[in-house]
């Protein structure tokens, strides 16, 4: 298994999301990640070139209809935010140097 991603790259990513992992959920998510990204560059090592793309209709699948339909107002989407102000809602900081 590679260390294609760090322990530090997962600490940083689980401080963004403001997770809180122990040492060992810290290491068993690089794993996890790190074997995942393995699995995904052993197939794109693999020759497709005979393989017809996937399409919904090939299939018998279908999509359902991207219809437009009437969203929230700013009063019901900022309802249920934690902190808003100005009609907008209000996150942490999470980027440094902005």
């Amino acid at each position: 298994m590679s260390d294609a991603i760090s322990v530090e790259e997962v600490e940083r990513v689980a401080r963004l999301a403001r997770l809180a992992l122990t040492e060992e959920q810290t290491r068993s998510q690089q794993q996890q990640l790190c074997g995942i990204l393995d699995h995904m560059k052993e197939l794109a090592s693999l020759d497709v070139s005979g393989v017809e793309p996937f399409h919904e209709r090939a299939t018998g699948m279908t999509l359902a209809d991207d219809v437009p339909a009437k969203g929230l107002s700013i009063q019901e989407a900022l309802r249920s935010a934690p902190s808003s102000e100005q009609r907008a809602f209000v996150v942490p900081k999470v980027l440094e140097g902005s």
